[in-house]
């Protein structure tokens, strides 16, 4: 049974929601941005060249038509939506699971933190043209829609890869295996990515940069809190509360950019991952799951091919279940408490029409959920509520239903 709301949960709510109204009274994120973009415009505008030259280089030329373009749009799908929709998952039921749920609220963390700062500077991507902009898949295309600095694929792929190689180091790895695992993860595939990410015209050098050190940083605080976030999730009072309030404050906390961007509807659906994953967690934990296996611990590989085959299939079906409900029950709950709602996507029948309100109106779910003091009354963007609870029930799915199925299939 839980207790009451210890005093760091009380702090942290607290502090969110004095954040959020100090920012709107004093306008602290257009201060900060007009500090920062200048200088950031400034070496984009540098940095160009450079990018022009890689496109340009001889080696690039002579391989334009197909190979690099293939290689390095095939690598930004790492540490994108369908990359953690399928990795992550497959990670906790190969037996990692105390792995897979620190990578996912770690991912979660960088998702929020990498966003906000994006939408904070608004500073612009490498102008095209003259820089070649390479787009393959629907996901670079809403990236490009992005703001630059920093980098998300760097600054993700410095955390991901940095706490996979912390957990390799410290259980259970050989000392023969360490180096090339080093060389391979934490030097060889980040340089590629990272210069992927500049030949392909998404972003300037400073936006990298700033992506590998902010990822840094975010790692070495992630290494420090880790134990205790798991502890908390696995074993805390308040859990499923406290990460509600949590998820319901950081949507008001985002900040609003200088024009809309898809950046917030991404912090949305990471979030409904955290929070699905830490109520799927909390409620439905097994014994197994405090272990800590090794990387390459043994499972036959007719089991893991059957767990794949099984659980792939019902999350996707989970999530699209799960949309469908939202989008029939969260419009009647907001209309049941009189809350005024309009909708940018999912349900036709609330979109605004096109004179009726601003472009950031419609497309901006973070400015929607911005407000000044209190919760004023104005339209809330009811699309912002139906990809979080999507992504929510995914993620439950994931770590409660599906380990579920397999318990009960023998697998």
């Amino acid at each position: 049974m839980e207790g009451g709301i210890s005093f760091w949960q009380a702090l942290t709510l607290s502090s969110i929601l004095g954040w959020v109204v100090a920012s709107s009274w004093f306008d602290l994120t257009k201060r900060i941005r007009s500090l920062a973009q200048p200088w950031v415009t400034r070496r984009v505008l540098a940095d160009t060249p450079s990018i022009l030259w890689l496109q340009a280089s001889h080696i690039a030329s002579s391989m334009r038509h197909g190979s690099l373009d293939c290689i390095f749009s095939v690598l930004s799908c790492f540490v994108s939506v369908p990359f953690y929709t399928g990795f992550l998952p497959i990670v906790y039921w190969s037996g990692h699971r105390k792995l897979a749920r620190q990578m996912t609220l770690l991912m979660a963390f960088c998702d929020y933190i990498g966003n906000s700062m994006k939408d904070v500077v608004s500073a612009p991507r490498p102008s095209c043209p003259p820089v070649t902009r390479v787009i393959t898949t629907n996901d670079e295309r809403g990236n490009a829609m992005e703001f630059g600095l920093p980098s998300s694929h760097c600054l993700n792929t410095v955390c991901l890869l940095g706490y996979m190689l912390h957990h390799f180091l410290t259980h259970g790895a050989k000392m023969d295996a360490v180096i090339p695992v080093v060389w391979d993860d934490a030097v060889k595939a980040p340089l590629v990515l990272y210069t992927g990410r500049m030949y392909l015209g998404m972003h300037s050098l400073i936006d990298v940069v700033a992506g590998i050190i902010f990822g840094l940083v975010i790692l070495a605080l992630w290494l420090m809190i880790h134990e205790h976030v798991d502890d908390f999730i696995a074993s805390g009072q308040n859990v499923t509360s406290f990460w509600a309030s949590l998820s319901f404050l950081l949507c008001f906390a985002y900040p609003t950019p200088e024009f809309p961007t898809p950046s917030f509807e991404y912090h949305a659906a990471f979030n409904g991952v955290a929070f699905g994953l830490v109520g799927g967690i909390h409620r439905h934990l097994h014994p197994q799951d405090g272990g800590n296996p090794s990387l390459f611990s043994g499972l036959p590989v007719v089991v893991f091919l059957g767990r794949l085959s099984v659980g792939i299939p019902t999350i996707l079906v989970v999530k699209v279940c799960s949309k469908g409900a939202a989008k029939w029950l969260l419009p009647v709950m907001c209309n049941t408490l009189g809350v005024p709602i309009t909708s940018s996507c999912y349900v036709p029948a609330l979109k605004v029409s096109q004179g009726s309100t601003s472009k950031s109106e419609r497309k901006q779910p973070g400015c929607l959920l911005k407000p000044p003091s209190g919760f004023p009354r104005k339209a809330y963007d009811v699309d912002t509520g139906i990809r979080f609870l999507q992504y929510a029930g995914l993620a439950w799915s994931a770590v409660a239903f599906v380990p579920a199925l397999f318990s009960h299939l023998n697998l």
